[in-house]
Formats: C-alpha cells, structure tokens, sequence
C-alpha cells in the first residue's frame, strides 16, 4: 500500500489518468480497469495560477511518475480546463443532455510525450435564467441516477434536476464566493474572529440555518453578524460560521422553490460541507442521500469514455 492508503500501482492494471481541473485547484487518479483508484495527486495548480498558458507543463509535471512509467497512457479531464480560459475552449452541450451528447461533445488534444487528452464539455440551460456549469456534468453521470434532483456544493453551488438519467436543468448559487466575500471584504469581517470550538461553530451555523428560514432576507440577515456580536448575542467565534449556515440555509430555501418536490435529493460532498447542508436540507424538512464527489467524478468520466467512439480503448488496454 502507498502512504495514501491506496494500492501500490503495480497492484493494478492502469486503464487512464482521471483529471479534475478546476479554477483553484488540480487534481488527478490513476485508475484500474476495474475504476479502482491505484494512486492520487492534488495541487494548487488551477487555472487561474496557470501562467502563459503552461498547462502542459503544469499536467506533464503533476503525473510525471504516471505518464514515465506508462507512456501513451489516455488522459480524461473535466472541470474548468475546458473553459475559455482553460487549457483549450470545448463548446458547452445545451440541456437537456445526457451521456450520448456529453460524450458526443468531448475535443481531443494530444501531450508532446504522445499520451491522447480528451476534454469533457461543460452544460448550459437556454431558458430564461441561462446557466452553465464545468465538470459538475461529470459527477452527475457518475451517479448512474434516473430520476433525482442532484446538489453539488461548492463555490458556484449546482442544484441539477435529473430525468430519466438526463440533465434537464440546473441552477448556481454563488453560496461559497459570497461566504469569501461576505468574510473577507465586508464589513462583516471587523469583529470576527476564528472560530475555535466545533461544537459552538456548528451551533452557530445552526442559528444562521435557522435565521434564512425566518424569510428576512439575506441583506438584513447577515447584518446580523455584526449586531448579534455588538449586542452580546453572538461571540466573534460565531461570525463566520452563523454567515455560512445563513448563506447554506438561503441557498437551500430559495432552490427547493425551483426544483420539483417529487424528486429525491442526492448531495454530492463530502467533509464539514457535507454535514452543514444535509444538516441543513434536513431542518428544512427535507431527506438526502449522500454520495462521495471522488469516486462519482471517476465513475463520470469512465462512462462519458466508454461512450465516445474515440475514447472506447478505455474499456481495455
């Protein structure tokens, strides 16, 4: 075993690399015929610390070990280095969309060492509220679900409404970057202080859960950050997390208006985000099964290749 606890790679038989592109961060599997996950790298390499349009040297470099041991091996990404301002532009697939025009839309390059890259493209609605969403495609086929209304939390959190194992819809919510603002460029952030006991952080984002639920609005409410502290009622531990269990809980309230109530909620996350927003679904009424975002975005872009006519030799080497 590796000091991940993974498999050595001679335990398995490597079938591709698996690479998750992100703004902010870099992360890559080496995977098994079977989807066993044989080793893992991750790095700050994201796109937008990716200078003079180096990503071949960013990706040659990160899977370096990978890629000298076997040479010509595929390579399958997702995420933001299909954006305009990623590695190379693939156009998005307009919704509703499933594996056949997700994998129908994939653009091929190729690494100077001779491995093939191919691109997996991102969705957009063509409704009124146009949207459009990076990588999260991936995992939502990665979950094989039929019918299901699937939330992916994140900076630009995705609310998707799947039918018959077909994205029909989706919704973003800008929950984490308004946290980062709301905690680093507001006035929000004069008397806060970093929270220092998990019991009373999870407390406080409790109340901030509950406060969205009271219909004040997110204007008022998180100005409440800074009166509660001010009038004793909350403690400068308790700004940040009231603000993310605020801001979870508005997001929460406002998408359940969106989304049919028929459908179940899977919540793709795992970690602390995972607890606050099941925590959260939950005091709203609600139920959600959770599923691991590692192992459905390898799942995802094994099935997208094995559906691609250019990308089939995954199946086998």
């Amino acid at each position: 075993m590796n000091d991940k606890g993974r498999p050595d790679i001679g335990a398995g038989h490597p079938i591709c690399i698996a690479v998750d592109w992100g703004t902010t961060r870099f992360r890559a599997h080496l995977v098994a015929e079977d989807g066993t996950l044989i080793d893992s790298i991750a790095s700050d390499d994201g796109m937008s610390s990716v200078s003079d349009g180096a990503f071949e040297g960013v990706l040659s470099g990160m899977c370096s070990a990978w890629l000298g041991r076997f040479p010509g091996i595929p390579i399958l990404m997702a995420g933001m280095v299909g954006s305009r301002n990623g590695w190379k532009e693939v156009p998005y697939v307009s919704c509703p969309a499933g594996l056949p025009e997700i994998a129908g839309g994939m653009v091929s390059l190729q690494l100077a060492s001779g491995s093939p890259i191919h691109i997996v493209p991102g969705l957009t609605t063509d409704d009124a509220a146009a949207d459009v969403m990076r990588g999260e495609e991936t995992q939502i086929l990665g979950l094989g679900a039929s019918d299901a209304v699937v939330i992916l939390p994140g900076t630009h959190s995705k609310w998707a409404v799947i039918r018959a194992g077909r994205v029909e819809t989706f919704r973003t919510f800008m929950t984490g970057e308004f946290y980062s603002l709301l905690t680093h460029h507001s006035v929000l952030r004069l008397l806060a202080e970093p929270p220092t006991d998990d019991f009373a952080a999870r407390a406080a984002s409790r109340l901030g859960v509950a406060a969205a639920a009271t219909g004040g609005g997110l204007l008022n409410l998180a100005f409440h950050a800074r009166t509660g502290v001010l009038a004793g009622r909350l403690k400068p531990q308790d700004v940040e997390p009231y603000l993310s269990g605020l801001l979870i809980g508005e997001e929460i309230a406002k998408a359940r208006r969106l989304v049919p109530p028929d459908l179940p909620l899977m919540l793709v996350a795992d970690g602390v985000i995972a607890d606050h927003y099941r925590e959260a679904v939950e005091a709203t009424g609600g139920t959600v099964s959770l599923v691991d975002p590692e192992r459905t975005f390898v799942d995802g872009l094994l099935r997208i290749a094995r559906h691609n006519k250019e990308t089939a030799h995954v199946r086998s080497r």
